[in-house]
Formats: C-alpha cells, sequence, structure tokens
C-alpha cells in the first residue's frame, strides 16, 4: 500500500481497515527512523503525530553527531537507517572532532540546515511504501490483559494494531518553564499530551520526570560577527554514509563567551529561574546544563564558551550553544547584551525548559519492547536519553525488532563489544537512568574495537540481511572489505608490526607530523584505499596488541557473564569492595556478573573479587 497523507478531518481508503501490523506515535527523530524501518522490511504501518509539518523537527541543536552521538549515526548507516542520509542532504559544515586524538574517539559533527531536514523528513515519510500518515494525538493503548491490540485518538477514531512504538519526545505531560510562569505544552507553541501516560500508569509501568531547555534565539543581522571567533575546520572526504562524497562547508560557526558581566546578572537573578524557584521537579542533563546551573556548579570560572551557530542556510535566526536558559524573558534581553558579539542582539524566540513524563528504562527487554506488556516498544526521550542521534538509533532498533515480533521472527540485538548502539539500550535496560542519558565514547568498555572507521565493517551485513541496505551498497561494501583485509594481510606478512608503527608515525619523530595513510599504504603495497578504509588500517596497527587484548577480555567475560549472584548476597562489608561500590551494588541488585559489570564505577577488581564469591557460594 502506498503511504497516504491523512488528515482527522476526512477519511480515505488508507484506513478503511483500520487494521496495521504496527502503529508508531511520534515523529519525531525516533518516530522516523521506526517508520523507515518498519516500511523497509514490510510492516503496514500507521504514524499518529500531532503536527505532520514537524516530522524530523529539530527543536534544540541544529546539529548531528559528535563524539559518541557521531558513533551512533555511523552505526545507524551501516544498518541502513535514514537519519544519515538526510543529514548527507542538509549539512550546512562538516567537522571530524578530536583529529589529534587517536580514531576510537574522534567523531564527526554535521552543522545542519534544520528546516531542510525537517522537509526533507516529512517528504521522504510521505513517499514510503507500506506506511500511512494521520495528524492527531494518541490518547489511549487499548490492550487485551497483557497484550497491545490498539489505540484511540482524541478524535474518538480507534486503530487495530499487533505492536505500538511509542516516542514521545517531551510531549507526555509536557510544562513549559520560563521564569516563574509555566504551561502545559509539548514544545512551545504545540500541545502537550496529557492522558497517553495513564494508559502506562495502568498496566503498572513506572514513571518519572525529567527536564531538558534549550537557549534563546538571535536575529543574525543584529550581531557583531567581528568580536567572534570564526570556528575553524578541516577538509574531510567522507561523512556518515558508506559512499564518499565530496564536502562542501558552505557555512561557518563562531564562537564567543559569557563574560564575568553576564554571571552577575544571572547570579542576581537565578531566584527567578524555574530551575532555582522549586517549580521543577524533574532533573536536568548533567552534561548539558543551563547557563545559570553552569554559572551556580562552576562559580570559580570566568567564562564559558557559546557556539553560534546558523540554523538553515536562509535563515536569519542564530542558535546560540551553550546558554539553555529558564530565566525570565528581561533577565534573558540582559544577559545576552553582556555577551561579546551580542551586545545589540535582538532576540527572536527566548529560552525556556521543559518538563515531562519518562518510563523508567529498566522494565524493558533489550528490543525496547516492555517486559510485562506484549508488543508495546518505546524509544526515545520516553525512555531517558537526551540526543536527536540517541532516540533515531532506539527508533530504528525498536522498528526492526517490531517488525520482526509481528512477523515471529527472533529478535535483533546488538552487543555492547559489537556496537554503541548495543552499549546505549544496555546501559538502559540494565541500569536505567536518574538523569537524561547521553552518549560517551567512555561509556563502551571496548570503544578500540567500535570506531566510525570500521563501522561498516562490524554493521553492514547485519542491516542487509534485515533488508535495510540495498544490494548494490552492500556489493561495494564487500569489495572495500576485500581490499581492507587484502592491504593488512601485506602489511602483516611483509613487515614486523614496530615497523608498521614507526610507518605510521607512531616514533618519537613522527609524533607531531602530519601523515597521509592513504599515501603510506600505498608506497608500502602498491595498493589504494579509501580515506576511511586507510585510517582503519592505521587504527588496526596502532591498537593492534589492545585489539588482541581486548578479544581475550571478551572471551573471558562472556565466559562468567551469565554467573548467578544470588538474590541473598551480601555486600555490605565485603572485603575489598569500597562502600560506595557496596551502596550501588546493593542498590542495583544484579542478577548476574554481567549485570554488575555494567554499574558506573564498578572496577576490573571488584568484578573479580565478585566471581570468586559467587563461585564460592557454588553457582
Amino acid at each position: 500500500m502506498h503511504n497516504k497523507n491523512i488528515n482527522n478531518n476526512f477519511n480515505t481508503e488508507a484506513l478503511d481497515s483500520n487494521i496495521f501490523d504496527v502503529i508508531v506515535i511520534g515523529g519525531g527523530h525516533a518516530g522516523v527512523e521506526a517508520c523507515w524501518a518498519l516500511s523497509k522490511m514490510g510492516s503496514k504501518t500507521l504514524l499518529i503525530t500531532l503536527d505532520t509539518n514537524k516530522i524530523g523537527y529539530m527543536p534544540c541543536n541544529p546539529a548531528i553527531g559528535g563524539v559518541g552521538k557521531g558513533h551512533i549515526v555511523y552505526e545507524i548507516s551501516a544498518l541502513g537507517g535514514l537519519m544519515p542520509k538526510i543529514c548527507s542532504k542538509t549539512y550546512l559544515q562538516a567537522r571530524m572532532l578530536n583529529t589529534k586524538k587517536g580514531p576510537a574517539v574522534q567523531g564527526l559533527r554535521l552543522q545542519i540546515d534544520k528546516f531542510a531536514y525537517n522537509n526533507l523528513c516529512k517528504e521522504t515519510l510521505e513517499n514510503l511504501d507500506n506506511l500511512t500518515i494521520f495528524e492527531g494525538m494518541a490518547q489511549d493503548i487499548i490492550y487485551n490483559q497483557d497484550k497491545v491490540t490498539g489505540i484511540k485518538t482524541e478524535c474518538g477514531k480507534t486503530f487495530n494494531t499487533k505492536a505500538v512504538i511509542l516516542t514521545t519526545g517531551t510531549f507526555l505531560n509536557g510544562v513549559v518553564h520560563v521564569g516563574t510562569q509555566n504551561h502545559k505544552a509539548g514544545r512551545i507553541g504545540e500541545k502537550s499530551v496529557p492522558k497517553l501516560t495513564n494508559s502506562l500508569t495502568k498496566v503498572g509501568l513506572k514513571i518519572g520526570r525529567l527536564k531538558t531547555g534549550t537557549p534563546p534565539r538571535l536575529l543574525k543581522s543584529s550581531l557583531d560577527w567581528s568580536k567572534m571567533e570564526i570556528q575553524e575546520t578541516e577538509q574531510i572526504s567522507y561523512m556518515f554514509e558508506f559512499d564518499q562524497l565530496e564536502v562542501k562547508n558552505t557555512h561557518n560557526c563562531h564562537i564567543t563567551h559569557t563574560t564575568s558581566k553576564t554571571h552577575a546578572i544571572i547570579r542576581e537573578n537565578i531566584h527567578l529561574s524555574a530551575m532555582y524557584s522549586g517549580n521543577i521537579t524533574g532533573i536536568g542533563p548533567r552534561y548539558c546544563p543551563s547557563i545559570e546551573d553552569k554559572v551556580s556548579r562552576f562559580a570559580s570560572k570566568e567564562s564559558h564558551h557559546i557556539f553560534v551557530e546558523p540554523e538553515g542556510a536562509d535563515s536569519d535566526e542564530i542558535y546560540p550553544n551553550g546558554i539553555s536558559t529558564s530565566l525570565p524573558n528581561h533577565v534573558q534581553d540582559e544577559y545576552i547584551k553582556s555577551i561579546p558579539g551580542f551586545e545589540n542582539a535582538i532576540i527572536t524566540k527566548y529560552g525556556y525548559a521543559i518538563e515531562y513524563d519518562f518510563v523508567h528504562p529498566e522494565q524493558l527487554k533489550n528490543t525496547l519492547e516492555a517486559k510485562t506488556i506484549n508488543g508495546l516498544f518505546l524509544a526515545g526521550q520516553i525512555n531517558g536519553t537526551t540526543g536527536y542521534e540517541e532516540a533515531a538509533a532506539q527508533g530504528l532498533m525498536a522498528g526492526i525488532n517490531a517488525h520482526l515480533k509481528t512477523h515471529d521472527i527472533a529478535p535483533f540485538i546488538l552487543k555492547r563489544d559489537e556496537s554503541y548502539i548495543g552499549v546505549m539500550i544496555d546501559d538502559l535496560v540494565t541500569i536505567g537512568v536518574d538523569e537524561p542519558y547521553r552518549m560517551f565514547t567512555s561509556r563502551a568498555e571496548r570503544r578500540l574495537l567500535l570506531r566510525q572507521d570500521n563501522v561498516f565493517l562490524r554493521l553492514t551485513e547485519k542491516g542487509y540481511n534485515l533488508g535495510l541496505v540495498d544490494k548494490s551498497l552492500y556489493q561495494n561494501f564487500l569489495k572495500e572489505k576485500s581490499e581492507l583485509e587484502n592491504v593488512l594481510k601485506i602489511l602483516r606478512e611483509t613487515y614486523k608490526h614496530v615497523e608498521l608503527l614507526e610507518f605510521f608515525g607512531q616514533s618519537e619523530e613522527n609524533q607531531e607530523k602530519e601523515l597521509n595513510y592513504k599515501e603510506i599504504i600505498k608506497t608500502l603495497t602498491g595498493l589504494e584505499l579509501t580515506e576511511r578504509n586507510s585510517l582503519s588500517v592505521y587504527a588496526e596497527v596502532r591498537y593492534g596488541p589492545y585489539l588482541a587484548r581486548e578479544e581475550l577480555e571478551i572471551k573471558k567475560r562472556e565466559k562468567f557473564s551469565q554467573l548467578n549472584i544470588p538474590e541473598s548476597f551480601e555486600y555490605k562489608n565485603l572485603p575489598g569492595l569500597s562502600i560506595e561500590l557496596q551502596q550501588k551494588l546493593a542498590k542495583h541488585k544484579p542478577k548476574n556478573i554481567a549485570q554488575a559489570s555494567l554499574i558506573p564505577g564498578i572496577t576490573p577488581a571488584a568484578i573479580s573479587l565478585l566471581i570468586f564469591k559467587a563461585r564460592e557460594l557454588g553457582n
């Protein structure tokens, strides 16, 4: 069935049966990715969204990627997801972060034309086979005992289904806060969804509150660019997609900073901030704090960077990244003018905080299906995460697994040692969250294995087997894989490892040089690789001994991962275990060694002690 864009006010043949394999609720980044996967895999899908013009909308930072987050987008790409394809057509600037560090912690970040991105997402979904789009509000999930059977909308229309994917973002009981004032909204100027949470609590799901925020937007023509630093970029030859592209940076980003005057204004008015007045009960993101939070928490710091970013190619609106706020409008006016380059700035939209319901994600399986409700999947901010990239990855995985479940096929689960997506989902469902979750490379124990450069080697075959990667791309991937393996074979057979380290700049005299790995490989083997494959060869050489050690550690961990820890296990006063770890283990009550190893702060020594004690108890 070809997709039709459907409005509440009229009926069409696409909805006559009212029966769908899967219903997706919410058209944000998680919902878009879920719809893409379901459509490509062949599920008859319905998307219910409040506003079809906001499909794939970027309400906050107009950028995708970065360190950790960029790794996730690469993995979405290797699995055949949509986000990287839209990025390639709508970016304004591409930067590879951490280029002076090793390949494992580099990260691609794209500045995006948010309006073009939004429009292309909408257009893409409107032209997908198997997808119907319904503009309206989901009000109730219909259950038959512990199984999802349908959705009832606010207008009274009911749709039947085998599975539902909730991707509700910040809309569940959303409340916008500006200073001491607040009102119900999913985002500024958009409806809150007030009743859907009841459908979750009535089946016993535990709900919490989280908070996020956004900065004021500024009129581009009112800024003094001469007082800001241009953010330098390096030329790169590929982005998130497998195929190499001619990368063109068409728009600059700039950097300015807060001043002592900015901080003084904020301190004088901090009691008026929604975060400090007691109006907000939800917990905000630790790694993306509001400007009032920064000024309060880092009192000795004299300034904070602000990244001044365009919102679109033709937009006269600027996004000052780093100063999200819930201070009153008049305070925003005052502190903005204390920032270099912003002295005459005109605020086009004021910043605000938003508080919303989320579902504690430890109630989910690794497929993102609720443990106690058959056919109910959750993805994105409803699971306690923050960021477009984390949401898109969850949407992709929920879409894949909803399709597989409704077609009686075994689930698709990515492990921690094969993807950042696997790390994220395992963190969520095993440990849960007490603040909005954001991906960092430090969260991955095997980050030397989980690099951007080898992502297609790790995941493309899986995407192809799922039906998300087309045959022509897969054939090109196999060719590139063969070329890479051939080069590594020649290098390892021809040179000692110490010689290869020297060739690739790991000697003292080469440490400061900018080396062209592609040219080095061509000189050593006579063969030419892509820039990405050349970086993979370098990474394999640089990390060789460490990778071998990690492979052994993975095998050891797998051997003991399912070793049971009895419920009666007494952590208190266990010799060799710090009081902090005793408390964490007692709180999380891991069922086995695998779960214990995921607890933040747990050490290899502590895991060894748990293995010893668990085995001693007769496991």
